[in-house]
């Protein structure tokens, strides 16, 4: 198949025998953040939060799903605040104090999970509701003639 090639960068070292040894340059976690934007899309079927900066990185994200909730709880009020609960304790350990939450969706979950933020000690500047509403839209089908 060919020949393996290591790849070194400046702060690693390759002994002879061909492992890696670390140069003693401690490499650091993730920045510290003050603020960020917690974003709660929840639709009848799962509830998805994700946590940014003010940039758009991604902090953190969760769903009911990868939770552990199946089927029809997903959906559930419960889920949402679980998913909350768990992703405003990666806040936590990342350094956010405040938060603006938007909004996306018709679920059951909307209020459940803004409150478990709210129960955590956030505090929160803003909410906002980013549900997309059509102006009109396209034109309906025509009615069908049998």
């Amino acid at each position: 198949m060919g020949k393996k090639r290591i790849i070194t960068t400046q702060d690693d070292a390759v002994k002879s025998d061909g492992r890696m040894v670390s140069s003693g340059v401690k490499r650091t976690g993730k920045k510290q953040v003050m603020n960020g934007i917690a974003y709660i899309n929840v639709s009848y079927n799962n509830t998805l939060v994700s946590i940014t900066d003010f940039q758009g990185g991604i902090i953190a994200w969760s769903s009911a799903g990868k939770m552990g909730f199946k089927g029809t709880k997903k959906g559930t009020p419960y889920a949402a605040t679980k998913v909350a609960e768990f992703l405003g304790e990666k806040a936590k350990v990342a350094g956010i104090k405040t938060l603006i939450i938007k909004v996306k969706g018709v679920g059951a979950g909307r209020d459940a999970a803004m409150r478990s933020f709210a129960a955590q000690g956030f505090e929160i500047n803003s909410i906002r509701d980013v549900t997309p509403i059509p102006h009109n839209g396209p034109k309906p089908a025509k009615p069908r003639r049998v």
